[in-house]
């Protein structure tokens, strides 16, 4: 993924909820919006890329994506996962937080995914849901330390359910 280009921080366009912190030097969260994450599972790797809010992340561009994994034996997994973020009175915090499978394999062109759970699951990020059991522990762990290496102080205001969903806490 050498498309520096693709490697934005979270959404920016109404309210900055961190008062001008750029956390982890990739940009500002805002309240306003639902951010995507890629976590490349076979990686350990995680990025927002915006273009996921349109099907059009660099993981998803040129695949023809179809209704079962079974059509696509070799794709590698990754999950996509939607990132809300709000305010409450002790400052801003990760919200909502949905994770939806996926798998790709560049060869073929093709890939898996549900689309209309992807959809579903970025409703449920945008009312404050957490729905994190479906990842393995490794996707689960690279997603908790890059959320609070993005901005430490909304992981800290998050609340106790996200925490224990991503670390077992």
């Amino acid at each position: 993924m050498e498309d520096n280009k693709k490697k934005l921080g979270f959404n920016i366009i109404k309210s900055d909820p961190t008062d001008g912190h750029k956390g982890y030097g990739k940009g500002a969260l805002s309240l306003d919006n639902v951010s995507p994450v890629i976590i490349d599972v076979d990686a350990g790797e995680a990025e927002i890329d915006v273009g996921a809010m349109h099907a059009r992340s660099v993981v998803e561009k040129g695949i023809k994506f179809l209704k079962t994994k079974e059509e696509v034996p070799n794709g590698k997994p990754y999950w996509l996962v939607w990132v809300t973020i709000d305010r409450k009175p002790e400052g801003p915090y990760y919200a909502g937080v949905t994770a939806c499978y996926m798998t790709v394999d560049r060869e073929i062109r093709r890939g898996y995914k549900s689309l209309p759970e992807h959809v579903n699951r970025m409703d449920k990020s945008l009312k404050r849901h957490i729905i994190v059991d479906d990842m393995d522990v490794k996707s689960k762990r690279v997603l908790a330390e890059f959320l609070q290496g993005h901005n430490e102080v909304l992981w800290n205001n998050s609340t106790a359910e996200l925490k224990k969903g991503l670390l077992g806490e």
